[in-house]
């Protein structure tokens, strides 16, 4: 798979319960890993944000950055993206310098950020959080979307048949995009992979703009790991009505999905799952009809 996997040699330590330390065999093998680099944004000249990564869909992942930003909301205000010049210790191209041009009047930022950005943190840097609580230009409350407990229970599953990074390293987490469509079964639009959860969701928001698609009316964002502040505020600033986790939102991740009418479940796994806000969205199970 390129440059997202790296092999390395492993010790591994197979313990069964000896009570004799000696006893307990080594055996030496291979492990596959997921590849985890920088990669730097810059708008036009403008170095704006450097970001730990897996390497793949990095066009997505900038130009979902910009509008998890707020930066750009619609696929013309996004002119061009190439790979800047960028060199290993042994002149190899490495592809981690990615440079967006914006349309003419589009505002840029005034400040870049500082710091980089960590595959664990989609905020580190920004100034304050007011500067997060961004204006969405869509209005996910406003979206008319329904869909049902159990079609929504369903997505972890289909989510985990698709991840096939997972398979090979079990070290990354996966953002769907799925359209629930008129008979009221899920539709997997686009699926990304990343070390880091919100990188993948910015792949995801990203593939979207690119394909102009904003705002993603109708759509569920099914994520991988636990529902944060930074991920309620992606899906909003996407215009998804819908986000749904396999693990727990945090407390302020419920108040910005009750603020912005973004629906939001937690524990999604399969035969039970959470609703933390928006609950008007979710279609419950009908009883079936006693025998007659």
């Amino acid at each position: 798979m390129g440059r997202v996997t790296q092999r390395r040699k492993v010790h591994k330590y197979v313990l069964d319960g000896s009570p004799n330390a000696l006893e307990f065999p080594v055996r030496y093998r291979e492990d596959v890993l997921a590849v985890e680099e920088p990669l730097e944004i810059r708008l036009g000249s403008l170095s704006y944000s450097v970001t730990m990564r897996t390497p793949g869909d990095d066009f997505d992942l900038v130009a979902g950055f910009l509008v998890s930003e707020g930066v750009i909301w619609e696929s013309g205000q996004l002119v061009s993206l190439r790979f800047c010049a960028g060199e290993d210790e042994n002149g190899v191209q490495t592809f981690n310098v990615v440079e967006a041009q914006l349309r003419p009047g589009v505002e840029l930022p005034s400040i870049g950020r500082h710091v980089y950005t960590s595959s664990s943190c989609g905020i580190c840097g920004t100034d304050s959080i007011e500067s997060v609580r961004k204006s969405s230009h869509f209005n996910p409350a406003g979206d008319p979307l329904s869909v049902s407990a159990e079609v929504l229970a369903s997505l972890p599953g289909i989510l985990r048949e698709s991840q096939r990074l997972f398979d090979d390293t079990g070290g990354v987490h996966a953002a769907g995009l799925f359209r629930i469509g008129d008979d009221g079964g899920p539709q997997l639009l686009c699926l990304r992979e990343d070390v880091g959860r919100h990188n993948a969701v910015d792949k995801v928001v990203g593939w979207a703009l690119r394909e102009g698609l904003l705002p993603l009316r109708g759509t569920v964002l099914q994520v991988s790991g636990r529902a944060s502040f930074e991920l309620v505020q992606k899906a909003a600033l996407a215009g998804i009505p819908v986000l749904a986790a396999v693990s727990a939102p945090s407390s302020l991740a419920v108040e910005l999905a009750e603020a912005s009418g973004v629906t939001l479940a937690g524990f999604s796994r399969g035969t039970s799952l959470n609703i933390y806000a928006g609950d008007g969205r979710i279609r419950r199970p009908v009883a079936a009809a006693p025998p007659s």
